[in-house]
């Protein structure tokens, strides 16, 4: 089994993801980012709770000091701290120790390069697999790399208050948030960023990150694992509710009525507030599954929408390219231009509650008029052969405009769908919008018999 996935190291431990395997992922990826920088530098270090991190991290660390690189670890941190750990220090790269959402007896690696450029599949984690496989190669440099730690609370702190507007903090408004961090990390970053901030009120919970346990799953897209948050939202009387996962990269929103709000109407929600500081209109960046009020909302700002693969490696070239201030995935990942186009839940929150705060209108009745279309949320289904069902959609709507950005999209007079293909399991995941709720119903039930047995996943 390998414990390399397309864009991360993700397996359980400690077999198949032993502290042999930490140290070899180490040793390569110095090997591979010192080759990718101009001079020697360092490699910026964190981890996560679990208890499995402690001793991966130390391993890991081993590596990459026998890489000849040097390291900073930076400790207890949540995973959009690396990113800017790199940034701050010139770090040639950086590596957080964490399993994201998945349960306690995972663990893993997520790597990036300078400027915290993501490293996966295809950009760089094949080099890394072939190099930490291969135990021909001498294992250590001549000189031996450097260690060193750094706290950086404080100056990330400043950082992530770019968002957070000025009367939240003074305490001229006030915002009451319900939090669940999941037993993750957002248990250590939430009070190291915005406990003493006067305007915000939090109802905590979950936040206890070092027994080993999770209350709940520590998956946001799980509906089941928001019912503690909606409840506290409707018992507290708050104006908006949070849900963290693991690594405290991604967040779902409630609002104060207790209902779920999708990630993609919150893209649409913020757009127009980052694009009015826009001199040239600008561009949101969205993943392609997002509901297409998104775009009307970007489109009625003056902005442009880019529309992007899956994944945050994709959502952050995108992001790049295009300068984009703002972008958001389906999954709960929110990107900013000034995170240096990487993805951050503590940001996020920052960017939610300073929205609320610019107006007096509750969360549910801005949201409400973005509400123009019915999704069907995501479905699975199994097929042995997800190319040619693909393509057995293509065929069974001839008058639909057909984009393969990222499986199969089918854009028809009333409604659309995207077709993905999973990359680690026979399945493939389906996306449909329409108009009315019984037309999605009516679309699915035409499209579920093209794309094998549908499952629950």
């Amino acid at each position: 089994m390998t414990v390399f996935k397309a864009y991360d190291v993700r397996a359980v431990y400690p077999e198949p993801l032993t502290e042999e395997v930490a140290r070899n992922i180490g040793l390569a990826t110095g090997r591979l980012l010192l080759a990718e920088a101009e001079e020697k530098g360092a490699i910026v270090v964190g981890h996560d709770m679990r208890p499995s991190s402690l001793p991966l991290v130390a391993a890991l660390k081993n590596g990459i000091l026998s890489s000849g690189a040097d390291v900073i670890d930076v400790g207890l941190v949540d995973t959009p701290f690396i990113a800017f750990a790199v940034n701050h220090l010139g770090a040639i790269g950086g590596i957080q120790t964490t399993a994201s959402h998945n349960p306690i007896q995972y663990n893993g690696f997520k790597i990036c390069r300078a400027k915290a450029k993501p490293v996966g599949m295809g950009t760089g984690l094949e080099k890394i697999e072939q190099m930490s496989n291969d135990f021909d190669e001498p294992t250590i440099a001549e000189v031996r790399g450097n260690e060193t730690s750094k706290a950086l609370w404080n100056e990330y702190r400043e950082h992530v208050f770019q968002y957070l507007d000025p009367k939240i903090l003074s305490g001229e408004v006030k915002i009451k948030a319900a939090i669940d961090a999941s037993n993750g990390m957002a248990g250590t970053m939430v009070p190291q960023l915005f406990s003493n901030v006067a305007g915000l009120e939090l109802v905590e919970m979950n936040f206890e990150n070092d027994k080993g346990v999770f209350v709940h799953e520590p998956n946001p897209l799980v509906d089941a694992n928001l019912q503690q948050t909606r409840d506290a939202v409707l018992e507290h009387g708050c104006d908006i509710g949070i849900c963290f996962d693991g690594d405290a990269d991604r967040c779902m929103v409630i609002d104060e009525q207790g209902a779920i709000v999708g990630c993609d109407l919150i893209t649409a929600w913020l757009s127009p507030k980052f694009l009015a500081h826009e001199s040239d209109g600008g561009s949101i960046v969205f993943d392609l599954r997002s509901s297409h009020a998104v775009a009307n909302a970007v489109s009625a700002s003056g902005g442009e929408s880019v529309r992007s693969r899956v994944g945050h490696v994709f959502m952050k070239q995108a992001m790049a390219e295009h300068d984009a201030p703002f972008g958001g995935e389906l999954s709960g990942h929110f990107y900013f231009r000034d995170n240096f186009y990487a993805d951050s839940g503590a940001m996020a929150f920052a960017a939610f509650v300073s929205a609320l705060a610019s107006s007096d209108i509750p969360l549910s009745a801005q949201i409400e008029p973005l509400r123009t279309f019915c999704q069907s949320g995501e479905i699975n289904f199994e097929t042995p052969d997800k190319e040619a069902a693909m393509a057995m959609l293509v065929e069974a709507f001839p008058d639909a405009k057909v984009n393969r950005l990222d499986g199969v999209t089918l854009e028809l007079d009333s409604w659309w769908c995207n077709v993905r293909a999973s990359n680690t399991e026979p399945l493939l995941r389906l996306n449909l919008e329409a108009s009315t709720s019984e037309e999605v119903a009516s679309r699915v039930a035409d499209v579920s018999p093209l794309l094998g047995i549908r499952v629950d996943h």
